[in-house]
């Protein structure tokens, strides 16, 4: 027996399924002459006749597309052989009732979960992640190419035998944590808000160096039930540069090669990103003189920066992110630079900052928010000193009054 959820969804689908009016036939039998008697008796019992048959191989049908819905709704409980009779030999959805299904199963799913485990909500989306890097993500062509490459080919891969673990490095505001919420948001239908991903900010999460034991056991338990939750996970680490030694030991576990216990096992899939302030001075200074050289920004390349990048991140002392054993063992797979922001990227995101709003801009507008801005150095003033931060809390400034 369906329950009222249950019941409801199938009256949806049997109204979607159901053909109008207007496609209600007369079985291509011949229809009596106009006019007489026989013909409005004959036209109501053919009328009534068609329309009984329509029902019911609507309903027929629509026993299908429940069944084969429920299966995608609730796949828990569904058997291999009831998803066998939804679709019998040589039956096939119409393009039309395939679409209604997927758009009935993206609504279901938007209120109740899907399963147990959250894996339905796991969406993978890199056509997505990759538009999205493309026309959201400004100045940045290295993090662009580097991130959908490195993601995506771990998520394809059969049976991988580590977590992916990337390192962002740069300025405030050059867009590190945007990358971060966009992964989330492409490859989970919650973003952020998903059972599946997990943030943690340092100075938030780990303020008090004395509790350092307390943040260790925190920190791997509830790394260890969101694995056992989802066969994928995200784990975002902001501030790594201010992770304390004792956190950074207890994620070395995690990070490391493991071995293939048991091939038939379910292959788990976990990403690590570490965001970080981190070597953004030595990025800048390796662009700066650059540009000075005559190469364009998109010119900049990886070699220019990779071999630098990891000896400021070593030599840091101000931090124990680079001393630590993840560092050392080799145990991250990218450190992916941020570039410094410059004016002509800082207006891109001013522009975005009024569409997200529904606001009107104007040409001038974006001039004089770009402008509020901080740039360096000095002397050529080329890098906006806070990329794009605090630019949607600017745009105030410009509106009309009233």
């Amino acid at each position: 027996m369906l329950g009222g959820t249950e019941r409801l969804l199938w009256l949806l689908l049997l109204s979607l399924l159901l053909p109008p009016p207007s496609a209600w036939g007369h079985g291509g039998q011949a229809r009596p002459r106009e006019g007489t008697e026989e013909a409005g008796s004959a036209g109501a019992w053919l009328a009534f006749k068609g329309l009984r048959e329509r029902l019911r191989a609507a309903g027929a049908l629509s026993r299908r597309y429940w069944a084969l819905f429920s299966c995608r709704v609730w796949p828990e409980g569904c058997g291999k052989d009831e998803e066998a009779s939804a679709r019998p030999p040589g039956w096939s959805f119409a393009l039309l009732g395939q679409q209604y299904l997927d758009i009935l199963s993206t609504w279901s799913c938007s209120f109740w979960d899907c399963c147990d485990r959250g894996d339905c909500r796991i969406i993978n989306n890199f056509t997505g992640l990759e538009a999205d890097l493309r026309v959201r993500l400004h100045g940045q062509h290295l993090a662009r190419e580097l991130v959908l490459t490195a993601v995506r080919g771990y998520l394809e891969m059969p049976r991988p035998d580590k977590a992916l673990a990337l390192s962002f490095h740069g300025w405030s505001g050059t867009g590190k944590n945007f990358v971060a919420r966009m992964l989330a948001e492409n490859l989970y239908q919650d973003g952020l808000r998903s059972d599946c991903v997990k943030v943690f900010i340092s100075t938030l999460h780990f303020p008090h160096p004395k509790n350092v034991d307390l943040y260790e056991e925190e920190l791997t338990d509830k790394i260890r039930k969101t694995q056992e939750h989802c066969r994928q996970t995200l784990f975002i680490l902001d501030e790594a540069e201010k992770l304390h030694p004792g956190l950074l030991e207890a994620l070395r576990p995690h990070l490391e090669r493991q071995a293939p216990s048991n091939r038939r096992a379910e292959s788990k899939r976990t990403i690590f990103l570490f965001l970080s302030n981190l070597g953004g001075n030595i990025i800048n200074e390796v662009v700066l003189n650059l540009l000075k050289a005559g190469q364009s920004r998109e010119e900049v390349r990886m070699e220019h920066l990779e071999s630098r990048l990891q000896a400021e991140i070593v030599a840091s002392t101000d931090s124990g992110f680079g001393h630590s054993r993840l560092v050392k063992e080799n145990l991250i797979d990218l450190f992916i630079p941020f570039l410094p922001l410059e004016f002509r990227h800082v207006r891109l995101c001013a522009r975005d900052a009024f569409l997200s709003q529904d606001l009107l801009y104007t040409e001038e507008a974006l001039d004089e928010i770009a402008r509020m801005m901080v740039y360096v150095p000095k002397e050529e003033q080329l890098f906006s000193s806070q990329g794009c931060k605090s630019i949607s809390q600017r745009i105030s400034y410009v509106l009309p009054e009233g």
